[in-house]
């Protein structure tokens, strides 16, 4: 039975070093690159986030994987965001889940994973054209362009436009907004500012093709995380990167939806975790370090760690500093294998 690390609230939990990212070169495997004629490896981008995301986790990445299981058969991430540790995992030939299901409530979202996945060809047309009218245009111009795009993205959620238009447009605002943040106000709409960024790389055309590649094989889900791991057992791993409980009044972000998620959330979020334990399921989660979400899962069922991290999405460029965010696992996190 894995013990639990000591808590104290001045403390928090054992912390987990954060390592170098491995190179490009590094991650290059049987499955990522091509063959040439005369047996030489050919280089091909490894698969990574193709927008960026809040709470995103691609600056943690390596800590998760030396806590991630080394063999898993079904991988789940009922809040997939940005799909760091997926995507981590995805491009390394000996990591690689054998399937995947992934899953966020943000439609729009899932819409745009979609098209990656299944119309990775004709998106990548779309997005080499908007970028180079795009980067055509002086900053006037394209501020004006934005808006319009935002508009035209509005009026596609409203009208549950197809998946290849969702993604188009999602996809140009994601890489042109302001900080890169994805927030919607309480009627759902997106309602983020234009960013101000010289020459945004709107079509990462080798990127998404990687990307596309490894969501191949992949399940992609809308619906609650309750149900979205549903069918998890021994051999599994679910990740879960939920909406963090905030540290003070102040330092929340949850609105990925228009629908918050709230401490009521979190509990259930707990108790499910509990079941898929119990089904023999590894879970790992991770969260903030609020003394009310350790409380929520200290005892001898888990171990909790913390990793350091920095913020990277906030309004106020100042308060992108260093945070700490909690690790809890069914399994120990040491000698993981």
């Amino acid at each position: 039975m894995p013990m639990m690390l000591a808590i104290s609230p001045k403390t928090g939990a054992r912390r987990i070093a954060t390592g170098a990212s491995p190179t490009r070169d590094a991650l290059l495997g049987a499955t990522n690159g091509r063959t040439s004629p005369d047996g030489a490896s050919e280089a091909r981008p490894v698969a990574r986030p193709f927008v960026k995301w809040a709470g995103g986790k691609a600056q943690i990445v390596e800590a998760l994987v030396d806590v991630t299981p080394s063999r898993i058969d079904t991988y789940y991430e009922p809040f997939v965001g940005g799909g760091a540790l997926f995507f981590r995992l995805a491009a390394d030939p000996d990591r690689r889940p054998q399937r995947a299901v992934l899953n966020d409530l943000n439609a729009e979202l899932m819409a745009t994973f979609r098209a990656v996945r299944d119309d990775i060809e004709p998106l990548i047309e779309r997005l080499d054209d908007l970028q180079r009218a795009y980067l055509d245009l002086d900053e006037t111009r394209r501020e004006a362009r934005y808006y319009e795009a935002r508009e035209e993205y509005r009026a596609l959620v409203m009208g549950r436009g197809a998946d290849l238009d969702v993604a188009t447009l999602l996809i140009f605002l994601n890489k042109t907004c302001y900080n890169g943040l994805y927030r919607v106000n309480m009627r759902g709409e997106f309602n983020v500012p234009h960013g101000r960024y010289v020459r945004p790389r709107i079509c990462d055309a080798e990127g998404l093709r990687a990307a596309s590649d490894a969501l191949a094989n992949a399940e992609l889900r809308c619906v609650d995380f309750e149900e979205a791991c549903d069918g998890a057992g021994p051999d599994d791993f679910v990740y879960f990167d939920p909406p963090f409980h905030p540290l003070s009044a102040t330092s929340s972000f949850t609105a990925y939806t228009s629908k918050a998620f709230e401490r009521a959330d979190q509990l259930r979020l707990k108790w499910r975790v509990d079941s898929l334990r119990e089904a023999g399921a590894r879970v790992l989660l991770s969260n903030s370090p609020h003394q009310w979400v350790i409380g929520l899962y200290e005892g001898s069922r888990y171990e909790i760690e913390s990793i350091p991290a920095r913020r990277m999405i906030n309004s106020h460029g100042d308060r992108r500093g260093p945070i700490e965010e909690l690790t809890v696992a069914t399994y120990p996190l040491t000698g993981v294998e």
